[in-house]
């Protein structure tokens, strides 16, 4: 069961948070929240931990590499940061997930918490520029 545990939350959650904005998307009022969310994941993932993880080239603790920073706490607390703009009591529920997420990856060994925090400082970054400068939503 515990490897079960590990598992979800390292690997399968961030499926399950896709599909869950896949959904709200066809659902008017949530459109913002989903494209908000989608630039704000493309920001942190792809145009900064991307390369950051090329261009520091750290070891995992298993051995594999580019470790640092955390792609998929980028990914998760990007999408909480966004949603957190648009709905407080969801965006903290997706900070628990986020965080249950970065936990399952020190979990399972592929990262070290340096680097989840990292990527969670990433992501939320990118979610404050996106809503600000970008959608210009107000809370």
């Amino acid at each position: 069961m515990e490897e079960f545990i590990k598992m979800f939350f390292a690997e399968y959650l961030i499926y399950i948070i896709g599909v869950v904005l896949v959904i709200l998307f066809f659902i008017k009022k949530n459109r913002l929240m989903v494209i908000s969310s989608i630039i704000t994941v493309f920001l942190s993932r792809i145009v900064i931990t991307e390369p950051l993880k090329r261009i520091l080239n750290i070891t995992r603790p298993n051995g594999e590499p580019f470790s640092f920073p955390s792609g998929h706490s980028a990914i998760v607390f990007a999408i909480a940061m966004a949603v957190f703009y648009f709905n407080k009591k969801w965006g903290i529920i997706a900070f628990v997930l986020a965080i249950l997420v970065g936990i399952g990856r020190v979990w399972i060994g592929v990262h070290r918490p340096i680097d989840i925090l990292a990527g969670a400082l990433i992501g939320i970054l990118s979610g404050i520029i996106v809503n600000k400068f970008v959608i210009k939503k107000n809370s």
